[in-house]
């Protein structure tokens, strides 16, 4: 059982994923005709183009994305608990489907820095990848720059975002109820 709990886990944590990525490229205004972002528009866009009949956008939210990345944390918790063979409580699966989806963008944004960061060294600027990720990660990046003395070419905004997400990370783990376990 356990093995089938960690399929279960792994793909939907990894569709979360994906559909995170697409409601983090709207919101960035990323490069839609990037192969990465076809990538990504092509794996969600069956689910989401009737629910934007439904859900329009507000400004650069993309509010379908975000309904779909809620309903696939929820569904997470369900299936798991069903699994289990668990009663289902319909407030607890919906409370650990929203930290779900808190903590899966977290650590999706943990995982595209490193990207940049190790493609930086090996590349040379002309990986459509590493451009996408350039303009999801700017953001975060450019302001924290402006703060930081110039090193002469060493750049380490990276370095303060991932101090900064560690230290979310474990101020979360110590007030939000189940954060840790998740």
């Amino acid at each position: 059982m356990n093995a089938m709990i960690f399929l279960v886990s792994t793909l939907f944590k990894l569709y979360l994923m994906v559909v995170l990525l697409r409601l983090w490229l709207q919101s960035a205004r990323a490069d839609f005709y990037n192969p990465f972002s076809q990538f990504v528009v092509k794996a969600t866009q069956p689910i989401l183009k009737p629910m934007r009949r439904v859900l329009p956008s507000l400004g650069n939210l993309d509010t379908a994305s975000l309904v779909l990345a809620l309903m696939v944390g929820i569904g997470f918790w369900f299936t798991i608990t069903l699994m289990a063979g668990q009663p289902l409580d319909p407030l607890l699966g919906t409370y650990l489907g929203v930290i779900t989806v808190i903590k899966e963008a977290g650590t999706l944004l943990f995982w595209v820095l490193l990207l940049r960061a190790i493609l930086s060294w090996v590349s040379q600027g002309r990986n459509p990848i590493e451009y996408v990720m350039q303009q999801l990660t700017e953001p975060f990046l450019a302001p924290i720059r402006r703060f930081m003395p110039d090193l002469g070419g060493l750049d380490l905004s990276m370095l303060v975002v991932f101090l900064a997400l560690n230290f979310i990370n474990i101020l979360l783990g110590q007030y939000v109820p189940m954060w840790a376990q998740i």
